[in-house]
């Protein structure tokens, strides 16, 4: 399939996103943001392989307990990760409404997946926002979001090698692991989310 055609899908689906979605509701500065999205989704995606290093970070999840990065990723459950902020005006709609999609076609096996959205906006972000952000995208129990001090968000955003100085400049990263102890597979641009299933699968079954 051309390149051409397999953006296809992403394309519409962020329209609908961009249209539709919460992406105005949440007041993002849509045209610096905007800039910056067209400029990643007109570069084909890249997969890679990379042995990250979990951080001893503590952070707030969205249902305002304090915890342990560490132990949120260590659970024993496959981990798929991203990095959003809920001001965003494009890149984190689309982001999250691919996880909401994965969720939904994953359907009863999304139970046993850790799907995890951190916050590169933890000073804006608070837990009754992001439960109010998750909300919107409609995550289940297992995809949760987390905030915390800037110290906490920067360590976890350098650690993943996400962090760009800027939220304004913030990269489409999705992240996933298979268990704890194992290499992560990290994907710089966007896939549809029939593709990152298809990515999940195969890494499952390789492990």
């Amino acid at each position: 399939m051309s390149f051409r055609r397999r953006m296809m899908p992403i394309a519409l689906f962020g329209a609908t996103l961009l249209a539709l979605g919460p992406c105005g509701a949440w007041g993002g500065n849509t045209t610096a943001d905007m800039s910056s999205h067209e400029q990643h989704k007109s570069r084909p995606p890249v997969t890679s392989t990379v042995p990250y290093v979990v951080p001893d970070v503590t952070l707030v999840r969205d249902d305002g307990r304090t915890v342990s990065l560490a132990e949120e990723m260590n659970d024993g459950r496959p981990v798929i990760l991203n990095f959003i902020f809920t001001s965003c005006g494009s890149i984190c709609p689309l982001m999250s409404g691919i996880f909401a999609q994965i969720q939904r076609k994953l359907g009863a096996e999304a139970d046993h997946i850790h799907l995890m959205s951190i916050s590169i906006d933890p000073e804006h972000d608070t837990p009754e926002r992001l439960t109010e952000y998750a909300r919107n995208f409609g995550a289940g129990p297992a995809w949760q979001h987390y905030t915390g001090t800037l110290d906490a968000s920067l360590a976890a955003q350098r650690a993943f090698d996400v962090y760009r100085g800027d939220r304004m400049s913030h990269p489409p990263v999705t992240l996933m692991r298979a268990a704890p102890g194992l290499p992560w597979r990290r994907i710089d641009g966007f896939l549809t989310p029939d593709e990152l299933i298809h990515e999940y699968r195969q890494l499952l079954a390789a492990n």
